[in-house]
């Protein structure tokens, strides 16, 4: 016996709207650039958010994504949200940028456990974790300049 199943149709969409073509990233100093252009700097030592920026294979800026607000000392970091909207972007880079609202950049055991399963994940899907950034208003920490990728 069959039966009748109906499935929806998934509409995926894009946009970059408001994106720079020409904002390439070189270095740890341009992503911390483009990231504290993307914050809130009244918030920024109040709440923890993470974000991504997607990038194409000429390292040229795609756009940016909020993934999470958290609280104090935490923040929701879906690894499956990230590659979904990294493959909507047809992007093949990303730097997951966060902030420590204490101004600590030292990666906690959760920032060096994320980063490991985000970069297995990401090299499944043929995409380049190229860094991970701690943030604060004065400074950051980068897991690609101290070799933790």
């Amino acid at each position: 016996m069959k039966t009748n199943v109906k499935v929806t149709e998934l509409l995926v969409s894009y946009s970059n709207n408001n994106i720079n073509p020409e904002q390439k990233i070189s270095n740890s100093d341009d992503s911390y650039d483009i990231a504290m252009n993307l914050w809130n700097l009244n918030t920024i030592q109040i709440q923890e958010e993470v974000k991504v920026i997607f990038l194409n294979d000429a390292l040229m800026v795609l756009g940016c994504y909020s993934l999470s607000k958290g609280g104090i000392s935490s923040s929701i970091v879906d690894i499956r949200l990230i590659l979904s909207v990294a493959l909507k972007a047809i992007a093949t880079g990303i730097i997951l940028v966060h902030n420590h609202p204490t101004g600590n950049l030292k990666p906690s055991k959760a920032d060096l456990d994320i980063t490991k399963k985000l970069k297995s994940a990401c090299d499944v899907m043929g995409i380049n974790l190229l860094d991970h950034l701690i943030i604060s208003k004065e400074s950051y920490f980068s897991f690609s300049d101290e070799g933790l990728l």
